[in-house]
């Protein structure tokens, strides 16, 4: 099972940021990252909606230009919110990002950015209509589908496969207590966890036969990883 940097790894570095992207590819082999578009146009990495939760500034990034962003600093870290190019940039080579899209309308903005700077990504979003533009822009980008436990397994199949979709995103606890995985085996969908937040859920995944798993800081997999001193 595969561990991937969840905004490259949000409790060990300001998350969403170079910095973190860069840390984390030392030891994750994917790297997710969160992108909206700010009011001046540009796609920028960042999670909320609002500024509040982990800048020095407030309010709306959908209200804000570029140049105010990019001034505002992330969890008193030195640390900037990044363009999408910048993130992309700085991810080395043999390394893959996943990008959540956390709006409709950016899709082409962000498929040209994958191209131009030649990562090898998957895009993934809750929003049904989000991944329709992928598949519009570039039929052959790989897409993952994003939901929670309001929604249920059947529809979760069902919305991936009605979008040609390449992966599952169930959270943690639907691929622990139901049988999402092998559904989703069964119609060839790679199943990748989300809100894998301890080690002993990480490796419940494991055994549930996922095929990854964001998280926000490294963990063990299996008991001999803790202690590889346990015999075989």
């Amino acid at each position: 099972m595969e561990l991937i940097a969840h905004r490259g790894c949000a409790e060990q570095y300001p998350e969403n940021t170079v910095y973190a992207v860069e840390q984390a590819s030392a030891r994750f082999s994917t790297i997710e990252i969160d992108v909206r578009r700010c009011r001046s146009g540009e796609i920028v990495v960042f999670h909320d909606k609002i500024l509040e939760r982990v800048t020095d500034g407030s309010g709306s990034i959908a209200r804000m230009e570029w140049n105010q962003l990019r001034e505002l600093e992330i969890l008193n870290s030195g640390e900037r919110i990044p363009l999408l190019s910048e993130a992309l940039t700085a991810i080395p080579s043999g390394v893959h990002v996943q990008i959540e899209l956390k709006q409709t309308g950016i899709a082409a903005d962000v498929l040209r950015q994958i191209e131009n700077i030649g990562v090898n990504a998957r895009v993934t979003s809750f929003l049904p209509s989000a991944l329709t533009e992928v598949r519009e822009h570039d039929p052959g980008m790989a897409r993952g589908y994003l939901f929670g436990e309001k929604v249920g397994i059947t529809a979760g199949i069902q919305t991936a496969l009605a979008l040609d979709c390449d992966s599952l995103h169930p959270h943690s606890r639907q691929c622990i207590q139901t049988e999402i995985v092998d559904f989703a085996h069964e119609n060839e969908f790679d199943v990748i966890a989300w809100g894998a937040s301890d080690e002993m859920t990480v490796r419940e995944l494991h055994m549930a036969g996922v095929d990854a798993a964001t998280a926000d800081r490294y963990m063990p997999i299996t008991q001999e990883e803790t202690n590889p001193l346990v015999a075989d």
